[in-house]
Parts: structure tokens; C-alpha cells; sequence
């Protein structure tokens, strides 16, 4: 005998309204993203960024502190950042947390796992954010037929090197100030080139984190944004701020300028 099922009238709606949202979400195409000239389809035709659209099976909402992936997980997606911040870090044996970078829109996750096939570290987002799933088998498929699409990852992976070399500088041979200002410099140059005004942004990380990622404590990231706003080098407001010399934290940043030892 067949099993005739009544669905109510609120579960139907509801259900269409779920595969409304999911068919407005998949709309949101690489060729109509803010970020494309940021992200994976730099340079490519019409044809090949539709080829690009078919393996990105979802993509996926993170909310603040979720993890998108974590340390020693299997590697078999690639995540680029839509909407949001993300910050990585890792774990030593002895449980020492060490975060190794922020992530903003428009920048790849998941690159150092291609090797080992397995995560070097957790991902975890700083506010509620947004990320396209690539998963990699397929896009390794893509690269034998879009030369350009393999040249401009291999860009993106160079850029990964660059700014791993810059976090060694920052640990090893800068003052503390002058690790900060580079750590602003190197924010407002992301943003600007995101169309994002380079004098003013809001800091997504906390403090805390600022000081793990520049290997300082909170609280000589506190006294260093009194000593910058006292010199008018900056506002701050929370966690609101503003440049007002941005030259001269360039000079600070490259070493040329006179700083007080800490």
C-alpha cells in the first residue's frame, strides 16, 4: 500500500524559501564578484570563469569564532574569502597558541595543506563571514586547460611566501615599533587595494591577538597605540582607527624613520 504523506502548508513554504535562498545564492557568480579581480579568476573569458563557477559547490557561511577548518584536518578544499576575516594560528605540543596570519576578502585559505594533504593550522573567523568552497582535485583539472587560471595561483602562492618572509622580519629584526607600523602599513595597503579607504578601518582582531601575531604582549600593543596617537600619528576609537601621518609610519615601517626603544 503507498504511504501518502501530507506536509503542511508552513513546512512547504518554508522549504521554498530555503531552495529560493540557495538559487539566489548560487546567482552570486565569480564574474559578478566584487572580488574578482582579487580572487582565483583574474584574467580569464567569459567561457573559462563559467568553467571555474560549476566546481564551486557551495558557498559556505562561518560565524564568528567557528572554525572553517582545524589543525591536522584532511585537505581537500581550497576556501576564498567572500565577506569577513578569518585569522590562523597554531598549536604547540606544549598547548602555546601562535597565530601565523589575518585573512580579509578576496585572499585564498587552505594553501599550506596542499603538500601534506592534511591543515598546518586552524582557521577560525573574526566576525561572522562568508567563503567559496574550491575543492582542489577539481581545480587541478581546471589547470591543465587554463594556463592562465595555473599562473595566476601560482601569484597567489608567491605572495603566500612573500607575506610568510614578512611575518619572519617582524619576529626577528624590528622594534616593536616598528613592527607595529608595518603591521598598519600592511593593513591599509590590503584595503586600499580592495577599494577600501587606506587612513581609516576597523580592527577585526583584538589586541591580544595583535600582540600574539607580533610577538608582544596586550599590553605593549596598548602603550604603542597611546605612543602613536601622542605623536599624531593616529586615531583611536575601540578598535576604530584612523592614520593621520601615513607616510611616516611607512618611514617607521622600513626602518628610516627615528623610533624610541622600548
Amino acid at each position: 500500500m503507498q504511504t501518502i504523506s501530507i506536509v503542511p502548508a508552513k513546512a512547504t513554504e518554508a522549504a521554498a524559501n530555503s531552495c529560493a535562498g540557495e538559487r539566489q545564492d548560487r546567482q552570486v557568480k565569480c564574474s559578478s564578484c566584487s572580488l574578482h579581480q582579487l580572487c582565483l579568476p583574474t584574467g580569464l573569458g567569459d567561457a573559462d570563469t563559467q568553467q571555474l563557477d560549476s566546481i564551486i559547490v557551495r558557498r559556505r557561511k562561518v560565524q564568528r569564532d567557528g572554525n572553517l577548518f582545524h589543525m591536522g584536518d584532511r585537505f581537500s578544499n581550497l576556501y576564498a574569502i567572500r565577506l569577513g576575516h578569518f585569522k590562523t594560528h597554531q598549536v604547540s605540543a606544549d598547548g602555546a597558541e601562535q597565530i601565523t596570519g589575518f585573512q580579509m576578502a578576496g585572499e585564498l585559505l587552505g594553501m599550506d595543506a596542499i603538500s601534506a594533504d592534511r591543515h598546518n593550522s586552524y582557521a577560525v573567523a573574526l566576525e561572522d563571514s562568508e567563503v567559496c568552497e574550491i575543492p582542489f582535485s577539481k581545480l587541478e583539472e581546471l589547470f591543465g586547460a587554463m594556463p592562465t587560471l595555473l599562473r595566476h595561483f601560482h601569484r597567489m602562492m608567491s605572495q603566500e611566501i612573500t607575506r610568510d618572509q614578512s611575518a619572519m622580519l617582524l619576529l626577528g629584526n624590528m622594534r616593536a615599533e616598528q613592527r607595529f607600523a608595518a603591521f598598519l602599513v600592511n593593513l591599509s595597503s590590503r584595503y586600499k587595494v580592495r577599494g577600501y579607504s587606506s587612513l581609516g578601518f576597523q580592527l577585526r582582531m583584538s589586541r591580544e591577538d595583535i600582540g600574539n601575531y607580533l610577538g608582544l604582549t596586550i599590553e605593549s600593543i596598548s602603550r604603542l597605540l597611546s605612543r602613536f596617537k601622542k605623536r599624531g600619528l593616529l586615531k583611536v576609537s575601540n578598535r576604530e582607527i584612523e592614520l593621520l601621518d601615513l607616510p611616516a609610519l611607512k618611514e617607521m615601517a622600513l626602518g628610516t624613520a627615528v623610533t624610541t626603544a622600548q
